[in-house]
This record gives C-alpha cells, structure tokens and sequence, in this order.
C-alpha cells in the first residue's frame, strides 16, 4: 500500500512556468444553480457575479494575461423579459463595487460585442469601467457582452467585402491574418485566440463563442454550476490544460 506520503507526491500540482496566457469561460448554470436551491434565477446570476470578481482575482494572481467572459450572447435576448432587464442591471451593479479592485490588481476592462444594443445606463457603466482601467497594464479582463460568434464572423466578412468592393484589397490577399484582423478580439493582438475555454455546469458545447479563435483551444468542461466555480476550480481547470500535449495539427514534439 502507498502511505499518505506518496499518494500526495502523486497530486499533480500547477506549473506556474506553463499558465496559459489567454482563458475563455462560458460561465453555465447560474439558473440551475437557483433552481438546486428553491431560489429564483435572478439569485443564480447575483451569485455569479460574485463569482466573476473571485475568479478575476485569481486569475489575475496567476499570471494570466486575458480572461475573456461570456457575459451575454446574441441569443439570450430571448429570455424572459425581468431576466434580461436583470442582467442588463449586473454590469452597473458589478463595475460599481468592483473597478476599485480592478485598478487594485492592475486589471484592464475590455468588452466585445455590439454594445450598442444594450441599454444607456449599461453602456456607460461599461464605457466608465474601460476608461477607468485604461492605464492599467496587467491582466486583461474582456467581456463578451451582447456577443455571438457568427455574427462577430458575419460582420468582419462584411467589412472585408466592402474593403475589395472599394479596391482597397484583392481577394487573394484575403489570409487568416486579414480575417483576424477584422475580428472582435484584434485589439488583444497575438493574445486573440485562448489557450484554454472552460465552460461550467456539465455541458459540452461552445454556444456561438470565439467560433474562429477556438480552433487550437484546449477546451475543459467542469460539472460545477458558474455560482460553485472558484479558484480552486481554476486551478483544477489549468491543470488539467497542462497535462494536455497541444500540437496544433503537428506531430507530438519527441
């Protein structure tokens, strides 16, 4: 038999040599975590954005460069109308408490998505909350805020198609690097593209998010509900990233 000793020597522990640089989270299951809990849904997404602050700060703390969020997609106008009026209201609430600590922590606020749709007083809580941690040069946090995927996609092929229609381009100088360009998440420059998505609550599928900037990520899907993730589960997240060999359509380095 192992003693204590040895089983513990065999925990895999995090390589902080080896974080990865950009980390996308669809934050899943603050309904149902309301629901577990006899609780109505606004609770799950009250206590979710307490856990967007937990998990930004740790996060932040292990050296991670861009912590993209999806807050709210395309497709979730389609909620009851109290829920998404609520949820229109958490970015007031959350940048109110919480751009203090930002600065604290040296975190930059970015959002992506077309933010014009969103209510006044949401947007300029978010435009206040850019402005304030513009000086700030750490760690990135980046909402996907009234994003979609194919709609981020359908926009840039649009502006590209307008760019040949002008002459500005040929279409044979259309590459990868001209379509990231035009993408939502160009201003993070080579840090566009996670190294790792993690979505919570037991599902296992992308929802419309980064469709482009997901080719090469590793994805890690985690039963706990977005309210029950915290650093821990980060951690437990990365690790598992770690353990992976990402080749990127290569051969395994010998």
């Amino acid at each position: 038999m192992f003693s204590k000793k040895e089983v513990a020597n065999e925990t895999p522990t995090i390589d902080m040599e080896r974080i990865p640089q950009h980390i996308a989270i669809i934050m899943d299951g603050n309904g149902r975590w309301a629901q577990k809990r006899h609780l109505p849904r606004v609770a799950g997404h009250k206590q979710g954005m307490q856990t967007v602050k937990t998990v930004t700060i740790a996060a932040s703390k292990l050296g991670v460069k861009v912590l993209t969020l999806y807050a709210f997609s395309t497709e979730n106008w389609k909620r009851p109308s109290s829920e998404v009026n609520y949820l229109m209201q958490l970015p007031i609430r959350f940048f109110s408490t919480f751009v203090p600590d930002l600065i604290k922590n040296n975190v930059r606020v970015m959002v992506m998505g077309d933010t014009s749709q969103l209510p006044e007083p949401t947007q300029k809580a978010v435009s206040d909350a850019i402005k304030d941690t513009a000086d700030c040069d750490g760690m990135i946090l980046n909402f996907a805020l009234n994003y979609g995927g194919r709609d981020e996609i359908t926009r840039a092929v649009k502006s590209i198609a307008a760019e040949v229609s002008a002459g500005e381009i040929q279409p044979d100088e259309i590459t990868d690097q001209l379509i990231g360009s035009h993408l939502m998440t160009a201003p993070l420059g080579k840090l566009a593209d996670p190294d790792l998505l993690i979505r919570t609550s037991g599902e296992e599928r992308i929802s419309n998010f980064l469709l482009w900037q997901l080719a090469y990520s590793e994805l890690v899907f985690v039963p706990e509900h977005w309210p029950d993730f915290d650093a821990d589960s980060l951690k437990k997240a990365i690790i598992e990233f770690q353990g992976r060999h990402r080749r990127f359509g290569g051969l395994k380095n010998k």
